[in-house]
């Protein structure tokens, strides 16, 4: 699996975009881009980023609107990147749940430092919240949270970012049914409202994990509800 952390880049200026992309890249991290608000949106809802950098002067729709509605159903962190220096807009966007907000023109070195921090902060609570351990074994399956990193029988399990997730939210709640409707308003926030996309991602997972996906020993399934972790095999 790749463990790079992805951050979603929402900036119109093409070569502050890039500049900024560059930076993130060159630094470890994997960027996706928007350049519209809409797209921010849909964007956030189909990649699950782990951080959004988002410039409030959007040529569709104000940046603060972006803000409130991602607010709405996620806690991705989110910092605010802004020609507005006034403090009446950064207090908004704080107040709205930004999460930073970093003032145009900046220093590399700043924004790299901001982003560590939000996402640290992120973990922090995170664990808080779920008592998350640093990672989690059933049977012959490990789930290493702080290594981003999934294997069976010691051998490691190349899974995409999303498939990442769900087997992450599953162990979260390990012996819990968790609704078809709950595990994707929490992937994927209300912007998915079909089950196919799920039941596709949940069979690729089995096919990665499981010795025979048809007889599923770590995540099985609860027939018109949705699916369960084992909390033992």
């Amino acid at each position: 699996m790749n463990n790079k952390l992805v951050i979603l880049l929402v900036e119109d200026e093409i070569a502050i975009s890039n500049f900024i992309s560059t930076i993130l890249t060159h630094n470890n991290y994997n960027v996706i881009k928007a350049d519209k608000g809409k797209d921010a949106i849909k964007l956030t809802a189909s990649h699950c980023p782990d951080l959004i950098l988002l410039d409030l002067g959007l040529p569709d729709m104000d940046g603060i609107e972006v803000l409130k509605i991602i607010r709405e159903w996620s806690g991705v962190p989110i910092i605010v990147v802004s020609a507005r220096g006034h403090e009446r807009e950064k207090v908004e966007a704080l107040d709205l749940g930004a999460d930073d907000y970093i003032t145009k023109p900046f220093g590399t070195s700043e924004l790299l430092a901001r982003i560590r921090t939000a996402v640290r902060h992120n973990h922090k609570v995170r664990e808080e919240n779920q008592l998350e351990a640093e990672k989690i074994i059933i049977g012959a399956l490990c789930i290493d949270y702080e290594k981003r990193i999934v294997k069976v029988e010691d051998k490691e399990v190349h899974l995409t970012p999303i498939e990442y997730k769900i087997i992450v939210l599953l162990s979260h709640n390990v012996g819990k049914v968790l609704t078809h409707d709950y595990i994707m308003k929490e992937i994927w926030g209300p912007y998915l409202n079909e089950n196919q996309t799920l039941r596709v991602n949940m069979a690729n997972i089995r096919r990665k994990i499981e010795a025979n996906p048809a007889e599923p020993k770590f995540i099985v399934t609860e027939v018109g509800v949705g699916y369960r972790m084992v909390d033992e095999v």
